[in-house]
């Protein structure tokens, strides 16, 4: 505290979250506290009628990301989930080039997000780093998956698992893979776009060259008479990076929070947006308590109403 003050003279520290509730001189509150805190701390500032920046994952259950949507409907306030990529130059440009006709259509998509720590005690491997590419799959889909398969395993830790690897299957075909770990000798932060056309590397490592794009595909014949005709032909073209103007991603998410409070627009990253990545990641822990079987969202959804009744 004291080292805070020191710092910034002007501005008045607390470590007291009343403080900012009760301030009339306060219109937002961000929260970065541990997730298992989110639901608490949010539902009290928007109660004092505070706007809401609340870091990811949104909360701990879909029932409390709905609480907290509905309450910020209520009092026409704004609540903003931090999936800071969604305002990255780099992703915005993956969005542009997958609905783009050179791209074809998109085939699948993975993502490793993979370290040495930091492990968490409240939440598992999941939970806090699958948030980033959920929000990134969403995104760039256009669509939420209907089902999720997830396996993992708790080595030091035996409630909380620290690797895990997840599956989505959207209605419309999609499809993507998550890898996620505390336990990698190596930071990986990387994602590839299988379209038909071309495919798409973004590593988010790269200081520069963050996305390449290869002119790679697999090309089926179009007719043939025996099957001694059939064959894959396999077309390797160029890559090339292009380039993008890097803006601070956290930079253009809270101008884009304050101007959703000026205008009252639905923010990119919405509480709707944090709830749907809630709602796959408690359907990856019953697809983790059932070694690694398909669970529909919906149904998780369901058995958990009928737990209620």
């Amino acid at each position: 505290m004291a080292h805070l003050k020191n710092l910034y003279q002007d501005l008045v520290v607390t470590d007291r979250f009343e403080d900012l509730a009760e301030s009339s001189e306060i219109d937002a509150i961000a929260i970065a506290t541990p997730v298992w805190s989110h639901y608490e701390l949010a539902k009290i500032a928007l109660l004092k009628g505070k706007h809401v920046f609340i870091e990811k994952p949104m909360a701990s259950t879909s029932e409390q990301c709905r609480e907290l949507n509905q309450l910020a409907e209520e009092k026409n306030l704004t609540i903003l989930v931090g999936h800071t990529y969604l305002y990255s130059a780099p992703v915005r440009k993956i969005k542009k080039i997958v609905n783009s006709t050179d791209f074809g259509s998109l085939l699948y998509i993975s993502a490793q997000r993979l370290n040495l720590g930091l492990f968490q005690k409240d939440i598992n491997v999941a939970w806090d780093l699958a948030p980033h590419d959920l929000s990134i799959i969403l995104f760039v889909m256009g669509s939420a998956p209907e089902a999720v398969n997830c396996q993992g395993k708790a080595h030091y830790d035996k409630h909380i698992e620290d690797v895990t690897n997840m599956s989505l299957t959207f209605g419309n075909g999609g499809f993507a893979t998550i890898q996620s770990s505390w336990l990698d000798p190596n930071k990986v932060r990387r994602m590839a776009f299988v379209g038909k056309k071309k495919m798409i590397l973004f590593d988010d490592n790269e200081p520069l060259e963050k996305i390449k794009i290869y002119d790679k595909r697999v090309e089926v014949p179009p007719h043939y008479d025996t099957y001694a005709e059939f064959h894959y032909s396999y077309h390797y073209g160029d890559m090339h990076s292009p380039y993008i103007n890097q803006v601070e991603p956290l930079k253009t998410e809270c101008e884009h929070f304050l101007d959703c409070i000026r205008t009252g627009a639905e923010p990119l990253t919405s509480g709707k947006q944090g709830l749907q990545v809630i709602q796959i990641l408690e359907a990856a822990n019953a697809s983790l308590k059932n070694g690694g079987a398909r669970v529909e969202i919906e149904d998780t959804m369901n058995e958990k109403l009928q737990l209620m009744n």
